[in-house]
């Protein structure tokens, strides 16, 4: 079974994005530059939600 977690290790900024390509089995880099795309017409909207993404999405539980 599958979770969604924030990466600890594939991480720029929260780790949001390194989480979701795990998830998803897509690369965190085409991701990003999704975003990106759509933060240039949108940028509060895109933000808001990355912001609440980073905060809601529980960060992995690996140990060191």
């Amino acid at each position: 079974m599958k979770k969604l977690y924030r990466s600890s290790d594939n991480r720029y900024v929260a780790g949001v994005f390194g989480g979701l390509s795990d998830y998803l089995n897509v690369d965190a880099t085409v991701l990003r530059v999704i975003f990106v795309i759509l933060l240039i017409p949108s940028f509060t909207t895109v933000a808001l939600i990355y912001l609440v993404a980073a905060l809601i999405i529980p960060k992995d539980m690996e140990i060191y």
